[in-house]
């Protein structure tokens, strides 16, 4: 019997054996992994997004970008309110305020503004200098924050009694909205100012982004074209009014983006191939530092005499067109300092009708000036008090760039006339 006893013995230390290397070997096998659900997956899409097309990734290492998204996935994430708020803590770090999350009601009402509607008190909200108090760029000419003298520059310090720097620039944009005819009430310190109190009524806004009218003169036929922002059909409209403008036989444009925040950077680019003849427009560049020069077409729907207003309320697509007019010395620039935004983003929509906004280039005008937290220096300061009502009655900005327009018109004729000793060598030819 012993031979089968030691056999037996034998047999179960090679199974004891094979079951040890079993659990050996299984320790080194990956677990499956586990599936993701829909509010994870939303933290893994914006991560990547940014991840793809980030105009500076060498900022990754230095925030631990990878361990991020780990560390947001380790978060109970079960709703899109706790998605939203792992990605906000996600995208914090990289210290750009453009680059950020919008909630779908959020970006429903951005998608809007672009298509031409607002409800509201007309405030376009903006960082300065990537700081992270709320300023504001522009109020809309006709809304209930124009007609209370809120002006370009101002901070906007609170909501409500929320403090706007806890609240971000997205949340803080959506406190100021509200159904027609319910108040807000503002707190709001101007440039240079006492802080103050204001409670606005909410109401439909007529942003009506180009207008155009003639301007009195003795002398000349001066037209007015103003751009409020770039929202789709801002280039055919801008296209009309210059036809309508030509019809009348104006001799001049003043074309004014005063309060004029930007919006599609693409209308920013075909209103300045509108005045533009193969001429450069800007220079971008990408995440690669490659640039892509933009250049403007072979034709111009204006090529007549133009000054351009700009003020602390010009940013964005509008500082595009404006630094692409002054370079190619295309129009004079009259008015003061611009905002300073010289970075572009994508918008993207994300899978549960949210959006996500990313800065994806930073751009150079065509002599190269890099704008961003800097501005455009006018070639003329006006110096008289900025008008609350741009365009309208009273605008002595508008009367001089009109001056200036006319000095133009007039030495461009003078140029043009033949002078004394070209009439007396063309009399002397003849008699010859």
């Amino acid at each position: 019997m012993l031979p089968i006893v030691n056999y037996m013995k034998k047999g179960l230390q090679q199974l004891a054996s094979g079951l040890a290397a079993l659990l050996v070997c299984s320790l080194f096998i990956p677990a499956p992994a586990l599936a993701l659900n829909d509010a994870q997956q939303l933290v893994v899409e914006t991560w990547r997004l940014v991840n793809q097309s980030y105009v500076d990734p060498s900022s990754f290492d230095r925030i631990h970008w990878k361990r991020l998204r780990q560390k947001a996935l380790e978060q109970t994430i079960e709703t899109s309110e706790q998605a939203y708020s792992a990605i906000e803590t996600m995208l914090e770090p990289l210290d750009d305020p453009y680059t950020r999350l919008l909630r779908p009601d959020d970006y429903s009402v951005m998608k809007s503004s672009n298509s031409g509607s607002l409800s509201g008190v007309g405030l376009q909200l903006g960082h300065h200098n990537d700081e992270d108090s709320v300023v504001v760029i522009a109020a809309l000419e006709g809304s209930p924050a124009a007609d209370a003298g809120v002006v370009s520059g101002a901070a906007l310090l609170a909501v409500n009694g929320e403090s706007t720097a806890l609240l971000g620039l997205e949340t803080t944009a959506a406190r100021l909205r509200g159904d027609v005819g319910t108040q807000v009430l503002l707190t709001v310190q101007p440039p240079n100012g006492e802080t103050e109190e204001l409670s606005l009524e909410r109401r439909n806004v007529d942003l009506r982004p180009v207008r155009t009218r003639r301007l009195r003169s003795d002398t000349h036929t001066l037209g007015h074209l103003r751009i409020t922002q770039f929202s789709e059909g801002v280039p055919k409209q801008v296209q009309e009014a210059l036809q309508e403008l030509t019809d009348k036989g104006v001799e001049g444009v003043v074309l004014d983006l005063r309060n004029n925040s930007g919006g599609l950077v693409s209308g920013g680019l075909a209103v300045a191939d509108a005045f533009l003849d193969q001429d450069p427009i800007v220079e971008t560049r990408n995440r690669d530092g490659i640039a892509d020069p933009i250049q403007s077409n072979p034709t111009t729907l204006y090529d007549g005499p133009m000054v351009t207003l700009v003020n602390a309320g010009t940013a964005s697509a509008s500082e595009i067109l404006a630094g692409a007019l002054q370079d190619n010395d295309r129009s004079l620039l009259l008015g003061s300092e611009t905002f300073g935004k010289g970075l572009i983003q994508t918008l993207t929509n994300l899978s549960d009708g949210s959006g996500l906004a990313v800065t994806v280039a930073g751009y150079v005008t065509p002599s190269g000036r890099d704008i961003q937290g800097q501005g455009i220096t006018p070639d003329r300061l006006l110096d008289q008090p900025e008008p609350l009502n741009p365009g309208g009655e009273g605008d002595r900005w508008l009367t001089d760039a009109a001056r200036v327009l006319e000095a133009i018109i007039d030495r461009k004729t003078a140029e043009s006339l033949p002078t004394a000793d070209a009439i007396n060598s063309e009399e002397m030819a003849e008699t010859a």
